[in-house]
């Protein structure tokens, strides 16, 4: 699951927020559309949702609406539309904040932060003997303290919150360094080597974190 999903068709915006929330430690998707908002959200959910009101195809508002059918994720409106009668069909629609456009990124950060610390404060996520705090990035494996660097413990994350589901290199790759990272793809192979290792895996013989050839990496 991603930490935030980003919805804003200003793409230098996007670019702009994904790079300062990533700098403190979320992991971060961004697009630019209602439609691909929530075929994303349906796929791999997220525990935030950075929602703008005036995109290409469906509204935020309607966005808003139809996440609020079956989720309980905080929804966060950032938007350029200041009148109270948005501002109230936002909230009125499940819409956990409403800030206005042009916004200080530190006051955004900053409301986010609040948002994970009064949701996600405590939070422990475990699967077959790894268990990872995601309040201080702090984790055990089979009962033993585990040195995860941050984007192992952002791939075992990801791994371990979508156990039993194939999730494909790409999405890995751009959902832990982003899609305009200077690092190399071959980066995810060595992170997977190195997090099975620390897993008691034989890279021959995997039993937790396996390969699923054509496709990408999935935790079992």
């Amino acid at each position: 699951m991603t930490d935030i999903l980003i919805v804003e068709d200003d793409k230098e915006l996007a670019a702009l927020l994904t790079d300062f929330l990533r700098s403190e430690g979320y992991t971060v998707s961004a697009v630019d559309s209602g439609e691909r908002a929530l075929q994303l959200f349906e796929r791999y959910g997220a525990k935030l949702v950075v929602l703008d009101i005036n995109l290409p195809d469906l509204n935020g508002f309607a966005v808003c609406s139809k996440l609020r059918e079956s989720a309980d994720t905080p929804i966060l409106i950032v938007s350029a539309r200041t009148d109270k009668e948005d501002k109230l069909s936002g909230l009125d629609l499940g819409a956990d904040d409403y800030i206005e456009k042009p916004y200080d990124v530190d006051i955004l950060i900053a409301k986010i932060k609040g948002i994970f610390r009064r949701r996600y404060q405590r939070e422990l996520l475990s699967a077959d003997g790894v268990v990872l705090n995601l309040a201080d990035k702090t984790a055990t494996i089979d009962g033993q303290p585990a040195d995860l660097p941050a984007k192992e413990f952002e791939l075992l994350r990801l791994l371990v919150e979508n156990q039993g589901k194939a999730l494909k290199k790409e999405y890995l790759f751009n959902t832990v360094w982003g899609s305009d990272s200077d690092s190399e793809p071959q980066t995810l192979h060595v992170h997977i080597n190195r997090l099975r290792r620390k897993l008691g895996d034989d890279p021959k013989n995997a039993k937790r974190l396996l390969t699923v050839w054509g496709v990408g990496y999935k935790f079992v």
